[in-house]
C-alpha cells in the first residue's frame, strides 16, 4: 500500500491514478480512494479524502474514524 507523501504539501496530481474526484471548488476537494493508498497519519487505508486550503472548516459527522493532517497550506481530513 502506497502512502500519501505530504512532507512538502499534498499534490493531487501525483495520485490521480488512484483517487477519484467527487467534488471541487476554489479551495476544497473531496476525493475517493480507489487504490488503497495509505493514510499519512496512521498508515491504514482510507476511504475518502477532503483537502482544504481554507483557514476555517466545518465538518459533519463522518460516521467513523478519521485522521487530520496539516501540511504547509492545506488541511487533509481522511475518513476510514
Amino acid at each position: 500500500m502506497e502512502p500519501l507523501d505530504v512532507e512538502d504539501g499534498f499534490d493531487v496530481h501525483e495520485y490521480r491514478h488512484g483517487l477519484k474526484l467527487v467534488s471541487q471548488d476554489r479551495a476544497t476537494m473531496h476525493l475517493e480512494n480507489r487504490n488503497d493508498f495509505a493514510c499519512p497519519a496512521c498508515g491504514d487505508a482510507f476511504e475518502e479524502l477532503f483537502v482544504s486550503e481554507k483557514r476555517e472548516n466545518t465538518f459533519g459527522n463522518p460516521g467513523g474514524p478519521f485522521c487530520v493532517v496539516r501540511t504547509g497550506g492545506q488541511v487533509l481530513l481522511l475518513t476510514h
